[in-house]
């Protein structure tokens, strides 16, 4: 384990992300300063509050989405009964599992799959919040697809695709899954959370040559291995994606969170849509193993010039950002509603 905790401060894929953006911090007061503006990138999708940087609700942007790219979901408000949870869920066509997931939040926050009743009730009774409650997409390739489109040109592109690989292992026949985890240092750092939230499942063995799913959510705080598909970008990808786009008004910048059958799929726009992030959907190839650190700043900043570019497109169109009173009001409630959450 001692080998694991100095690979978690040494390896640029699992440093802690306050550690990992301090280069990107710096990235983006460089561009703030040019535009004189704090938050210039709130313009670039005028749809979402604050442009999709923080506190946004992922119903609102889902709602955006067209309808044949989208799972099937219900919005709860938190102060509903569980009965009238349950029969939104079976009027919608929703079977068990699910997946919930708060209205406001990020990097996986509370996110988790349900495959019984009982245990939702108990998740959504101890977080009284909205929340979305989603199909859990049996599709097998999960995948994010960051976009941007000019208002001013019409110009399309698509600067990241990321191909996850879910958190498992293959067993021995002799070692228990706990074992197996800690052999690995993607794995053992989710060993706490194991601990915590499954306790039993890491006292079993695996037969010789079986590989079990440990974790459904593709989330790389959840041990997700993000790999880079910017090979997967073609003349095909784009078009599809930009007919797509071009149906979402007010959204300029954005990642989708998706799953689909293939690539070929993907390409043909055969998808569902989990989440649409905006401004702050990070080009996630980046974290891809062999992709390494300055490479990684490098997309960063190329990603933070697409926004700044953006940005001045807007303002030429009259499209300005949102005021800075306005916008330091938004980020407060949106961090008091979290302290209040994680203090359940």
């Amino acid at each position: 384990m001692i080998k694991h905790w100095w690979t978690k401060w040494t390896v640029w894929e699992y440093l802690p992300w306050w550690l990992a953006n301090v280069p990107v911090y710096g990235i983006y007061v460089w561009f703030a300063l040019r535009a004189r503006h704090f938050f210039f990138f709130s313009n670039v999708n005028p749809a979402i509050p604050l442009g999709g940087a923080v506190g946004e609700s992922k119903s609102d942007i889902l709602n955006l989405v067209p309808a044949h790219l989208k799972p099937r979901m219900v919005f709860i408000s938190g102060e509903e009964a569980f009965e009238s949870l349950m029969e939104k869920i079976q009027a919608a066509g929703l079977t068990f599992p699910v997946v919930a997931k708060p209205d406001v939040g990020e990097r996986g926050f509370l996110v988790q799959k349900f495959s019984e009743p009982e245990a939702l009730q108990q998740h959504l009774e101890r977080f009284q919040a909205p929340f979305i409650i989603q199909e859990f997409i049996q599709l097998p390739v999960e995948m994010t697809v960051l976009f941007h489109r000019f208002p001013d040109s019409g110009r399309f592109g698509i600067t990241s695709v990321c191909v996850k690989e879910f958190l498992s292992v293959t067993g021995d026949g002799q070692s228990s899954v706990r074992q197996l985890m800690a052999r690995n240092p993607r794995s053992a750092f989710q060993l706490e959370r194991f601990e915590r939230e499954q306790p039993a499942l890491l006292n079993t063995v695996p037969a010789a040559g079986d590989t079990l799913l440990l974790e459904p959510i593709g989330n790389h705080v959840r041990g997700t291995k993000f790999l880079n598909g910017n090979h997967l970008i073609s003349p095909q990808l784009v078009s599809t994606f930009d007919a797509i786009c071009r149906q979402i008004d007010g959204v300029l910048y954005g990642r989708f969170d998706l799953k689909c059958d293939s690539a070929e799929a993907l390409s043909r726009g055969e998808f569902l849509v989990m989440e649409l992030n905006g401004v702050f959907g990070e080009p996630a190839h980046v974290y891809d193993p062999s992709f390494g650190m300055l490479r990684a700043y490098r997309d960063f900043y190329r990603h933070w010039r697409i926004l700044f570019q953006l940005y001045h497109a807007q303002r030429a169109l009259g499209v300005q950002p949102t005021p800075h009173r306005e916008a330091i009001r938004f980020i407060r409630q949106y961090v008091r509603y979290k302290k209040l959450l994680e203090g359940r």
